[in-house]
């Protein structure tokens, strides 16, 4: 895992988004290699908040703060690196694999409470191969 990532995950670039694209899913991987982290069936990108979230759209074409709306109702589980994660639909017919992820991670707010009491927060949103939207939210570990 690079560095960008580590620091990511552990809650530590919280002006930065994640994003995930399966190879399956987005055209233009050698591009996308070039700046990003190779993974297992895909490439991860760290970038600041507007530049990636306009980055996700134009890969994707999907408006990422539509896609946490279609998918906060609907919880299952991200991986820990974001790089893939485990459809709630996964019993019915159809590909069951994670298109693209994105995450971004939100400071410690005790005055909120709960879990963002506990520490900065990774909140992480999916799109399977099926359609079905879906989100998971955990405290960052360093």
């Amino acid at each position: 895992m690079d560095e960008k990532r580590e620091q990511f995950l552990a809650g530590e670039r919280p002006d930065d988004v994640l994003l995930y694209f399966d190879e399956r899913a987005v055209e233009g991987m050698d591009r996308l290699a070039k700046v990003g982290e190779s993974v297992e069936g895909g490439i991860v990108l760290v970038l600041p908040g507007e530049e990636g979230r306009s980055a996700f759209q134009r890969a994707v074409g999907v408006d990422p703060m539509t896609l946490a709306q279609s998918a906060m109702g609907n919880e299952s589980e991200i991986d820990d690196g974001c790089t893939g994660g485990s459809c709630p639909d996964r019993e019915q017919e159809g590909d069951h694999f994670a298109r693209f992820v994105f995450a971004f991670a939100e400071e410690q707010n005790e005055d909120v409470g709960g879990l963002y009491a506990e520490g900065d927060v990774i909140h992480a949103y999916a799109r399977c191969d099926c359609g079905t939207t879906y989100s998971e939210k955990w405290v960052a570990e360093d």
